[in-house]
Order: structure tokens, then sequence, then C-alpha cells
């Protein structure tokens, strides 16, 4: 269920650089509730592997919640590849994930 909340989030976070590729805001179950890509950009993943990384995601959030009794909540996760940055948080049950060109401070 895409909500206008969700569409509102994902705009506000991509108008902070002109560097962020994609905002998606994920489900529980890995799906894709909103989003927003810069037009002019092709994806780096095709629509099947995309789901993959959403999935994953998801399953990687769920299973991080074992340990944050004794660790904590995990706050963000940051992650550095060779041709872009993620970043990933929660708000609520929900997961924003951020794509960033690797050229941005």
């Amino acid at each position: 269920m895409v909500t206008k909340k969700f569409v509102a989030i994902c705009n506000e976070i991509s108008s902070i650089s002109p560097f962020i590729r994609f905002v998606g805001i994920i489900g529980e179950r890995g799906e894709l509730l909103a989003h927003k890509r810069r037009p002019e950009l092709t994806p780096l993943l095709d629509e099947k592997n995309t789901q993959y990384q959403f999935s994953h995601i998801a399953m990687k959030t769920d299973l991080e919640g074992f340990f944050d009794k004794n660790l904590g909540e995990v706050e963000f996760v940051w992650e550095e590849r060779k041709k872009v940055q993620t970043i990933s948080f929660s708000i609520k049950k929900s997961i924003v994930w951020v794509s960033i060109d690797k050229k941005s401070n």
C-alpha cells in the first residue's frame, strides 16, 4: 500500500542532494511501498534483482532484531560499494533504503 506519507518521505529525502539515485520504502516482507528515482538514470539493478535486494534487506532487518536486546537496535546501516553508497534505516516497521552516487561527499 502506497501512502501519501511514504511518497512525501521519498520526495523529501531525494531533495537533499542531486547525488541521491533512489529512495525506497520497503515493507516487512520486502515489498516496495513507495519510491523516488532520479529520472535521468538507468537503474543499476533490474526488476528481479531489485526485488531480491529488498527481500534481503527485510530478512536481514528481521534477523538483526534477535540481537537488539544485547546490542541495542540498529539505528542505520551504511554500505560502501564500488558503484554506490547505500544507507538504510527504519521508520516504525518499514525500512528506508537510499542509494547515492559514489561522487558525493
